[in-house]
């Protein structure tokens, strides 16, 4: 079975909704389990980091960059950096603002140059935006970008948001299993 962690942190609910479309997404991929990692419980789930076989980082974006507890969880993964712990174990990222830049391409790249610095595999989205559904709508190659105003978890991130995290889980969960059989 391949072990897929996404940790997160949501100031407001809204980046819970896509982590758990993202944990939705990688489970409809056979051979593919996956954990939720809110960052505040992440002192309990260093193990986990450890054994997953990927992990997706997903974090508001304030302010043009990952939230604070956010990078306090990054800050605070020095010990599995120098070990090497994540060391080729494939790395994909989300992140959701209140407007449909925000900045959220440097939310990205602060994820993906955090994932590079543990030796990790990015892997980005792959499908074209402007899609019927509405996947990648926002146009993100890098990672997942979306979108919620200041409404309820429940009304935004919007369906076409919440569909293209799913694939991006099943995206990360199908290299997973390909990269676990060593194809």
């Amino acid at each position: 079975m391949t072990q897929i962690s996404i940790v997160f942190h949501s100031g407001y609910g809204h980046t819970k909704v896509l982590a758990e479309q993202v944990k939705a997404g990688a489970e409809t991929v056979p051979g593919a389990k996956a954990t939720l990692i809110p960052v505040e419980d992440i002192e309990a789930h260093w193990g986990d980091l450890e054994a997953a076989d990927a992990i997706v980082f997903g974090s508001p974006t304030y302010m043009g960059n990952v939230s604070g507890p956010f990078k306090t969880f990054m800050d605070a993964s020095s010990k599995p950096w120098y070990e090497r712990k994540w060391k080729d174990k494939l790395a994909a990222g989300f992140t959701i603002s209140g407007s449909p830049s925000g900045d959220k391409l440097n939310t990205l790249q602060s994820l993906m140059i955090f994932a590079m610095q543990h030796g990790m595999v990015w892997i980005g989205t792959a499908d074209l935006p402007g899609s019927e559904e509405g996947i990648n709508r926002l146009g993100s190659f890098s990672g997942l970008m979306a979108q919620a105003g200041q409404v309820a978890p429940e009304v935004e991130p919007n369906e076409a948001d919440r569909r293209s995290a799913m694939r991006l889980g099943q995206r990360l969960a199908e290299a997973s299993v390909r990269w676990a059989k060593g194809a």
